[in-house]
């Protein structure tokens, strides 16, 4: 690693300054979305779409993967999602309360499931299972499915759809003695959890 590598902070890499700017988006969005510009931001939700799925993609590719930019990447998608019931709100408020379900669906699998990690590690888990990961790809498509006034019953199915690898993040957190980044399963989980629990046990 040359000098100006290791003077430089820890997010100044490709895939996180790809994930900041998500995280910049966000205030934009919800500036359009109350600004009642519902085409722009629609055309920006989906530019921060494609930074989610380039980031990880492209750390795994420049060898830069981290726990860092991993947490980093869970708080971006968290802000960005909080978009959706926002943004519901001020441009489309007959979803937001025709599609209540949904949207609290949604809600509150992005919330809880944060909120009990946190509550147990004191930080913000970055478990990006699979499932995860695919429901992210579902809810932010139907997302803009929804708001392109093309079909409601995607964003209803990824509502349901979402629970599901939510409920296993949750089972992750349960099984952890502490807090682990990028665990791909609960299998994964519970393999780390018995090496952690072996390595402990006096020998």
């Amino acid at each position: 690693m040359s000098t100006l590598e290791a003077e430089r902070p820890w997010w100044w890499t490709a895939p996180n300054l790809v994930t900041l700017s998500r995280l910049c988006l966000v205030p934009v969005l919800l500036a359009l979305a109350g600004a009642g510009a519902s085409g722009a931001f629609l055309a920006l939700f989906c530019v921060a779409l494609v930074t989610d799925a380039v980031d990880g993609k492209l750390a795994r590719w420049l060898g830069q993967t981290s726990v860092k930019g991993a947490r980093l990447d869970s708080w971006a998608d968290f802000a960005l999602y909080t978009t959706v019931p926002l943004g519901a709100y001020w441009l489309r408020p007959e979803l937001l309360r025709d599609e209540a379900l949904s949207f609290w669906l949604i809600v509150g699998s992005m919330i809880v499931p944060k909120l009990y990690g946190f509550l147990k590690f004191r930080k913000l888990t970055g478990y990006h299972t699979r499932g995860a990961v695919l429901a992210a790809y579902v809810v932010g498509i139907a997302t803009v499915l929804m708001f392109a006034d093309i079909s409601i019953w995607p964003f209803r199915i990824a509502a349901f759809l979402v629970v599901i690898p939510k409920l296993e993040e949750m089972a992750i957190t349960t099984v952890l003695p502490r807090q682990v980044t990028m665990v791909r399963s609960l299998r994964r989980a519970l393999e780390l959890r018995r090496q952690m629990l072996g390595a402990s046990l006096p020998r």
